[in-house]
């Protein structure tokens, strides 16, 4: 039997980190406006970056031309994926934006089979035809409508987001560079992007800042400080202390978290269909999860192993 020291120190900040990831939806909402994403990004990962880049300053005067351009190639990749998840966020509920996005969890396997031409286990057909029928229910509340605006984008987000991990797996450039270097790079790249985009979509982001009031500047800094800084350092820590697939299976459990937050928090309502649906969802991709095929530790670079941990929610 497992000691509870044990759980505090190895399973706690794992799991800690599904619930913030959970709440980042919540968040987003909080501190954005469909006129503000653009900026808000630019402020949260502007305060991410000079703290990241202190910790990895001695990795990243190492790093060669090619590892540079194949981080910020992977960098523009995840300049999009937190686009549409975050405009996804503030058109939808944060409860149908943390369900939608844990389809990466299928879509990844689905992926990869294909570019392998290898069959996958039918019990995970079965697991993503189940979480697919979920995300119909969910968003069309029972099937009386069709999905909203931001339900799309965040499924977009989710695809983009499979792309990013097969990408990752595949840049030779960057095999074997160092997984705090290449993330600095990655968000880098993407921070460029939005704040050459800032002008053109919406206010300034200084001017935004200069408009946050105390409790939009928390939940600001919850989703640098928290969703991001905590998040990546345990889970570079978590993959060298214990098992690759007990840290999937905590981090697994963030759908679960952004339903809680949003159902007690944001006071998002569902229809009895629309609650069938959030749970196949999560059903369909625990049990995916479990049945996919899962690569040996040793085969998986270091970038993707903490890949959720440089794509924040």
């Amino acid at each position: 039997m497992r000691a509870p020291s044990s759980f505090l120190l190895r399973d706690l900040p794992v799991l800690l980190v599904a619930v913030v990831w959970g709440s980042s939806f919540l968040a987003v909402q909080r501190v954005a406006e469909p006129g503000t994403v653009v900026a808000m990004l630019v402020l949260r990962f502007g305060l991410v970056l000079p703290v990241l880049g202190l910790a990895a300053w001695r990795s990243l005067r190492r790093l060669r031309r090619a590892e540079w351009l194949g981080g910020a190639g992977l960098g523009l990749v995840l300049g999009a994926i937190f686009l549409l998840e975050t405009f996804g966020a503030v058109h939808t509920s944060a409860t149908n934006a943390g369900l939608i996005i844990s389809l990466t969890i299928v879509f990844t396997p689905l992926a990869e089979s294909a570019l392998a031409r290898t069959p996958l286990p039918r019990s995970f057909l079965a697991a993503a035809g189940l979480a697919v029928l979920g995300i119909a229910l969910l968003t069309g509340d029972g099937g009386l409508r069709a999905p909203a605006s931001g339900d799309l984008l965040v499924l977009g987000a989710a695809v983009v987001r499979t792309v990013n991990v097969l990408a990752t797996a595949r840049a030779r450039s960057i095999r074997e560079s160092d997984t705090l270097a290449v993330t600095w790079v990655q968000l880098a790249a993407a921070t460029l992007v939005f704040a050459v985009v800032a002008p053109f979509a919406g206010p300034l982001p200084w001017t935004v800042a200069a408009a946050y009031g105390p409790a939009q500047w928390g939940w600001l800094l919850h989703l640098a400080l928290l969703c991001t800084l905590f998040a990546f350092f345990v889970q570079m820590w978590a993959v060298r202390t214990t098992s690759p697939s007990r840290v999937s299976l905590l981090l697994g459990t963030e759908p679960l978290w952004a339903a809680v937050f949003g159902i007690t928090l944001a006071g998002n309502h569902l229809g009895p269909l629309a609650l069938l649906g959030g749970a196949l969802v999560l059903v369909g991709t625990e049990w995916g999860r479990r049945t996919a095929s899962v690569p040996r530790p040793e085969d998986v670079p270091a970038e993707v192993a903490a890949e959720r941990g440089s794509v924040p929610a």
